[in-house]
């Protein structure tokens, strides 16, 4: 019998490929063996997706530091976990557009007109992935400046990054999914609260990572939350200025219709 990942011979009684560490199947994909392996996948204590979730809520260091410091294997790597995070982004999104309307999601009176609001309602959902990766290093520059005890490279707190804003929508899904199902008017008002304890993630993660004096941990995370403003809104200003660029809004969509 050879490992159908690598070809290389295997002994009868492997239950994993020495030569490339692949699990060896035998069986064919019954449902039985599917269910098996799903549950056995993503529910084993011993997961490292499971693993990564437990430790990012609790001990963040020991995630990010054990990846920048060479470790691999132990837990889940920040490209995989970013697109746990853009999927089920996507499939909030999709709710998102089949029970929202433009006027309950920005939540104006009359201060959009509707074309307005139809236009920017359909561009932030065509480039949400875009906006969410955006924010990464918005928030990067922003720890690499303010928490750097470590002297982490920009491209590491890069990756410190990718785990934390993934791992934040990851945690955040299930409340955003009952809110927007169960209570969609309130969707758009729990926008600033999440912006909120996303900041405050952000700062529990890196203080937990660069160890600072309670006094300096304050002056440290009033500067970067101010320059994590800063950032906000110079996205917000790309992306609109991508808007006009691009022909999608036009001055005149502002114009006072005449009367």
């Amino acid at each position: 019998m050879n490992c159908k990942n690598c070809e290389a011979p295997q002994q009868t009684d492997n239950n994993y490929c020495p030569a490339c560490g692949a699990k060896l199947v035998v069986n064919r994909l019954t449902f039985r063996n599917l269910t098996y392996d799903i549950t056995t996948h993503f529910f084993d204590l011993d997961n490292t997706l499971f693993r990564t979730i437990v430790q990012l809520c609790f001990h963040p260091e020991k995630v990010i530091d054990a990846y920048i410091q060479g470790v691999r294997k132990r837990y889940l790597n920040p490209l995989s976990y970013l697109g746990i995070a853009l999927t089920l982004s996507g499939i909030l999104i999709f709710v998102l557009q089949k029970i929202m309307t433009p006027d309950l999601f920005f939540g104006f009176s009359g201060e959009l007109p509707e074309k307005v609001a139809q236009k920017l309602y359909d561009t932030l959902f065509d480039f949400s992935s875009l906006f969410f990766i955006g924010y990464i290093p918005v928030f990067a520059i922003a720890g690499y400046l303010t928490f750097n005890k470590k002297d982490y490279f920009l491209s590491e707190y890069m990756i410190s990054y990718i785990y934390i804003m993934a791992h934040w929508s990851i945690i955040t899904f299930p409340v955003s999914l009952l809110v927007l199902i169960f209570s969609p008017a309130s969707y758009s008002s729990m926008s600033f609260p999440i912006l909120f304890f996303m900041v405050m993630y952000c700062l529990f993660a890196m203080q937990k990572l660069h160890r600072f004096s309670p006094a300096t941990v304050v002056l440290r995370s009033l500067v970067f939350f101010a320059l994590m403003v800063i950032g906000y809104f110079a996205l917000i200003m790309v992306f609109y200025a991508i808007l006009f660029l691009t022909g999608t809004l036009e001055l005149q969509d502002f114009a006072t219709p005449p009367k």
